[in-house]
């Protein structure tokens, strides 16, 4: 027996993920669905005619969830597959049973329709932590919807926003995604009891040829697996397509969970806004004082995992050779739940960061004072120009303070001086420049837009989902 100290241990298990997500992606969880679509397959067929005696189906029924995991890794061991294993597992727990258990199935009936039946459970996690991300962004952007702030182009200086108006541009990327998942969740459909190349060939032999049964049996099984939508035409396996689009949604999550953290941790090299920090926290092991951004740092990490697993889907749609290969299934088993796992580890620290983010007003205004004086000129000459100055003469005028301020802020580290130069000016004698530099003039519609969104995009799209929220505030591993 190996010390479990010596063998691998997956980060995304062991520090990040979340147990709900880890539980859906569990052999328990598959196995046992295996087993249900077994039992959904055998009722069905005998709803329909088939001989399968209700001893059988009961026997099936107490045995769903006792799985002999020991056994069935002997019997694989054995036949070197794993659904021939776990079949033979099932019929020693089940052993009237045994006659009737897969009849007339192949492997993909168990192994793809659960996988869909995962990823089914995996978005609807996903939906919920999103909404753990899209709520407290929300409730910062309306906080802060009036706190005026610098904006950056290239991350230099350029006009005034709001910390708030930023939040929500944070969170709309957030709605997009939401949105895309949903859509996603909405389109998967059953695979069904399609056969071993997806002609339904066996099921028509077992019912004699009679076509009305073979549909009928298909929608019985779909709706005891909770499905209303099955696929019309599939080959062994379902469309793969259908995997490299989830993998495209769980991509964009990253993109925006990875543009949000960007930001923030350029935030907190401007001191002006942090993520939360605990009280015995440790930035550094050599610097005591540093604060480093580790959970933004982290997200970003595990963002670009993701990423970098949306590729392997697309690849293996394109590849897939007539009605199937084999080549999908090892790269199926690591990319599908690794980047499910990565995803809820993601919203799930994303959450933790939002909810605690700390603003720092006063510096937010230092930076505001620093380079207000340059944006301001435009309206200084207006105000002049509107007390009786001349447009031309008050331009070169400002044109030239602004060029000896910045000399000295750039060449001398001296503060900005611009203003006192232009209120020493007699041309700008007129000008109330406490009213001109007040930051709200400069913000735009920037609260208004914060409002709009919020009461026309996020409130009807909370509402619209409020049936996946649940407790979000998952505390973290590490």
């Amino acid at each position: 027996m190996r010390e479990i100290s010596n063998i691998y241990e997956n980060p995304l298990i062991s520090r990040y993920s979340s147990t709900e997500m880890l539980e859906i992606f569990s052999p328990r969880y598959k196995f046992s669905t295996w087993r249900r679509l077994w039992l959904a397959l055998a009722q069905s067929q005998a709803k329909l005619g088939l001989h399968i005696t209700q001893r059988q189906l009961a026997q099936m029924r107490k045995h769903l969830d006792d799985i002999d995991f020991a056994r069935a890794a002997r019997y694989e061991k054995k036949f070197r597959h794993d659904v021939m294993a776990h079949i033979h597992t099932f019929a020693d727990a089940a052993p009237l049973a045994r006659p009737i258990i897969h009849l007339g199935a192949t492997s993909a009936f168990v192994g793809d329709n659960t996988d869909l039946i995962q990823s089914r459970a995996a978005l609807e996690l996903v939906i919920a932590r999103l909404l753990g991300v899209i709520q407290p962004l929300s409730a910062f952007a309306r906080r802060y919807r009036l706190l005026p702030t610098l904006a950056y182009t290239h991350f230099q200086p350029a006009q005034l926003t709001t910390v708030g108006k930023r939040a929500a541009l944070w969170c709309y990327d957030f709605v997009l995604d939401l949105e895309e998942v949903a859509h996603r969740l909405g389109t998967i459909t059953f695979r069904g009891v399609k056969g071993t190349t997806g002609t339904q060939a066996s099921f028509l032999k077992l019912f004699d040829g009679d076509h009305r049964k073979v549909l009928k049996l298909e929608k019985l099984v779909a709706a005891c697996m909770g499905f209303d939508n099955i696929a019309p035409v599939t080959s062994q396996t379902y469309n793969r397509k259908l995997d490299a689009n989830i993998l495209a949604s769980l991509c964009g999550i990253a993109q925006s969970a990875h543009k949000i953290t960007n930001d923030l941790r350029l935030l907190a090299h401007l001191k002006q806004i942090e993520e939360p920090f605990e009280k015995d926290q440790v930035g550094s092991s050599a610097m005591a004082y540093k604060r480093n951004p580790m959970r933004s740092e982290r997200i970003a990490s595990l963002a670009r995992y993701v990423i970098s697993l949306s590729s392997s889907p697309a690849m293996t749609a394109a590849e897939q050779w007539f009605e199937r290969t084999l080549d999908d299934s090892a790269n199926k088993r690591l990319v599908i739940p690794e980047a499910f796992l990565a995803t809820d580890a993601i919203l799930c620290i994303l959450s933790n960061v939002i909810t605690g983010l700390v603003v720092y007003p006063r510096v937010i205004q230092s930076a505001i004072d620093a380079e207000l004086p340059f944006m301001a000129t435009e309206n200084i000459l207006m105000a002049a120009v509107a007390a009786g100055g001349d447009r031309q003469r008050l331009h070169e005028s400002i044109r030239r303070h602004s060029l000896a301020a910045a000399e000295q802020v750039k060449l001398h580290g001296k503060p900005n001086d611009l203003i006192a130069r232009l209120k020493a000016d007699p041309l700008f004698a007129r000008v109330d420049f406490k009213d001109v530099l007040q930051p709200r003039h400069y913000i735009g519609r920037a609260p208004e837009q914060v409002t709009d969104f919020l009461r026309q995009i996020v409130s009807p799209l909370t509402r619209k989902f409020r049936k996946y929220t649940q407790a979000t505030n998952v505390e973290l591993k590490v």
